[in-house]
């Protein structure tokens, strides 16, 4: 299986999808958004689309290297937006491929359940900023 296409989806009024298709018809799906920029990261994907058509979409963490480290330069928020959703996508394939989904690939699951935190939404007891704040000066005073 190889990369076979990598197309980019501009919505307005400011997301950018991203599709990778494999040369046997497998898909997946990812998003790049960069607020105000997504014409930017479009640009970004072209230089990405000719280096990464035929590879193989298994190797996730080599085209993630190979995108970030193949340049001169090297990060910024457009190169990024475009690497995450091209990683997001190749993550998508993959799990469609394989049925599973990405949080199983990534390592499973984590915790069955979650409590909910004092001061959260869940529980109703939600603190005005003024008596957090007083709460974070008294323990400032007492760590002194």
């Amino acid at each position: 299986m190889k990369i076979g296409r990598i197309e980019t989806f501009y919505v307005p009024p400011r997301w950018l999808f991203v599709r990778v298709e494999s040369d046997d018809g497998a898909l997946g799906w990812g998003e790049a958004s960069l607020e105000g920029h997504a014409e930017a990261v479009e640009g970004a994907f072209e230089a990405l689309k000719d280096r990464f058509i035929g590879h193989d979409p298994y190797a996730i963490e080599d085209i993630w290297q190979v995108g970030y480290r193949g340049g001169f330069y090297r990060g910024g928020p457009v190169l990024m937006s475009a690497l995450a959703g091209l990683e997001q996508a190749l993550w998508d394939l993959k799990g469609r491929v394989l049925g599973l989904p990405a949080w199983e690939m990534l390592g499973g699951r984590v915790r069955d359940r979650c409590a909910p935190t004092p001061g959260s939404a869940a529980t109703g007891r939600t603190r005005s900023p003024r008596r957090r704040t007083r709460g974070a000066s008294r323990a400032s005073r007492r760590s002194r």
